[in-house]
């Protein structure tokens, strides 16, 4: 049976990109008021069933786990849902999670998955074979936002017996293990049915994993509670959660900050408040990853479709100074859309530097004079710090700049409606989906998807030569010729400069040990408490 289409255009990523910020209808199977539940007593101690949590990202995106990189949903997901194969939130060590093992020999293009005895979703009902051919039909509908993660390699999805799936493979592609953690699996009886793909998106969530939602309110909470017929391997030790929506980053700190702290634990920690958290007994660790900041130009306006000038604005930043005042140095510059930490990562043939003559000499080269630029942003705490210095650069060298940060959705609703914008600074982290290479540069580069169509740079032959030279790195079997073509194809994108991250940071997270334990700070937005006890 194939799963309900939805159109999926550039207005429907408004719904579940993970930078946005656009509000979201409840469903009415989730229990909904006016503000967050209260949480008693808990910032003293006095509710030890209860862990209270604060996210700096909103809840108001799409809770479809085939349509979201919502960071709060993306988090509350896989607290909610399972996969056939989970991934540890922090080593991304693969292990059985509806599946009863892992492939024995990942290199075969066919691999065979016993589900879990007694495996029950939230509604009682059980889990099933079919539930998972549901979802495999929908993760590679070309409508869904996942499927470019899974259709270059998988070819299709069988039922062996009432226990047992297959899934074959289109050649032999090992990285598939660690990616089956995006395909959470989905009851076919619920979200089969008419509409429930828009129930998803509006905040139904009914899964098989730790967690069930008990609440959800959109811009404000997301409540939980551990799953009582849960029989998994990573059973919950905390009977309840209250996730708080603060994308305020003074009312986050408060909120966790104090003798009256409400909060036992925050992620996107400001980087000013760090001294000042630990002095009052938090810990506050980080995570080093492929968060970053990006500049996204529309090549479909002059000067932007010409390389140099591209090239030229990414020069003439200086970054260090960006990173040593805004980030109070907790932030690297980009030498590759890749991290440092990356395990693929290699320097690009093409680093920008800071380089303000270099920039000077390739816009004379283009023939641009008197270049004025308006540069539209996210409204992301530590993106608008990081705006001046781009302006100051720019400024430096000719360039007269203008600032425009505002709420994302109101940014990338812009963009939708007329794709009328020159540059675009915002935040991502494919990370929430993966480490693996050729899954983090499809999210942004892949042909016909949303971040492409905003750059209008998809259809030229530089990109379908692009998109050829990652679809050979996918096929390659010998892992040393998967890397060299890896490498080249980064060459390509450091060189065109599309879209292309100035910086990677470094992420906070920050927790009272005396109220929890077992946490491990992530590298990518959210939290993972599935290992963690409330004291």
């Amino acid at each position: 049976m194939s799963a309900p289409r939805s159109a999926f255009n550039r207005r429907d990523f408004l719904r579940y990109s993970g930078i946005m910020s656009a509000a979201a209808a409840l469903s009415t199977t989730v229990s909904a008021c006016g503000g967050p539940a209260s949480t008693g007593s808990s910032g003293s101690g006095g509710n030890k069933d209860l862990a209270t949590v604060v996210i700096g990202y909103g809840n108001d995106q799409t809770w479809d786990p085939t349509m979201t990189a919502s960071a709060f949903a993306m988090a509350g997901n896989n607290h909610i849902y399972e996969g056939l194969v989970d991934t540890d939130p922090i080593t991304r060590a693969p292990y059985p999670a509806l599946a009863t093992a892992l492939p024995a020999d990942t290199s075969a293009t066919s691999w065979k998955f016993t589900l879990r005895q007694g495996a029950k979703w939230h509604d009682g009902q059980p889990v099933t074979v079919d539930d998972v051919l549901f979802t495999f039909d929908r993760v590679q509908d070309p409508s869904t936002l996942v499927s470019s993660f899974f259709t270059t390699w998988l070819k299709e999805v069988r039922k062996v017996d009432e226990t047992t799936v297959e899934l074959v493979f289109k050649f032999p592609f090992p990285d598939a293990l660690q990616r089956l953690t995006i395909a959470k699996i989905m009851p076919k009886h619920v979200f089969g049915q008419p509409g429930a793909w828009d129930a998803a998106k509006n905040g139904k969530a009914i899964g098989s994993g730790p967690y069930k939602m008990t609440a959800h309110n959109p811009k404000s909470n997301t409540m939980f509670e551990a799953f009582a017929d849960y029989n998994g391997p990573r059973k919950p030790a905390i009977k309840k959660m209250n996730w708080l929506s603060i994308v305020d980053a003074s009312a986050r700190v408060a909120k966790i900050s104090g003798g009256s702290a409400e909060a036992q634990i925050a992620d996107n920690v400001p980087y000013a408040n760090i001294d000042q958290l630990r002095k009052q007994g938090l810990t506050v660790e980080g995570g080093k990853g492929m968060n970053h900041m990006f500049l996204m130009f529309n090549t479909g306006q002059k000067p932007f479709d010409d390389v140099r000038v591209r090239q030229a604005l990414l020069y003439a930043i200086d970054t260090k100074k960006m990173i040593d005042v805004a980030l109070k140095g907790h932030g690297t510059p980009a030498s590759s859309f890749l991290n440092k930490e990356n395990p693929a990562y290699a320097p690009a043939k093409t680093v920008y530097d800071y380089n303000p003559d270099k920039a000077k000499s390739l816009l004379s080269a283009a023939g641009v004079k008197n270049l004025s630029v308006n540069l539209m942003a996210v409204n992301v705490s530590w993106i608008a710090d990081c705006l001046p210095t781009i302006a100051n650069s720019w400024n430096a060298i000719g360039v007269k700049t203008s600032l425009e940060p505002q709420d994302t959705s109101a940014l990338f609703t812009k963009m939708d409606q007329s794709q009328n914008y020159q540059v675009v600074a915002a935040a991502s982290n494919p990370n929430q989906f993966g480490l693996d290479a050729d899954l983090i540069l499809r999210y942004n580069y892949t042909s016909g998807g949303t971040w492409m169509k905003y750059t209008k740079w998809d259809k030229s032959s530089d990109a379908k030569a692009l998109f050829a030279l990652m679809d050979r790195a996918t096929r390659e079997s010998d892992s040393a010729k998967k890397l060299e073509l890896l490498h080249q194809y980064l060459d390509v994108i450091a060189e065109q400069a599309v879209l292309y991250p100035v910086l990677h940071t470094e992420l906070m997270t920050a927790w009272n040990p005396k109220k929890l334990t077992g946490v491990r700070p992530q590298a990518y937005p959210g939290v993972n408490l599935l290992q963690a006890k409330r004291l």
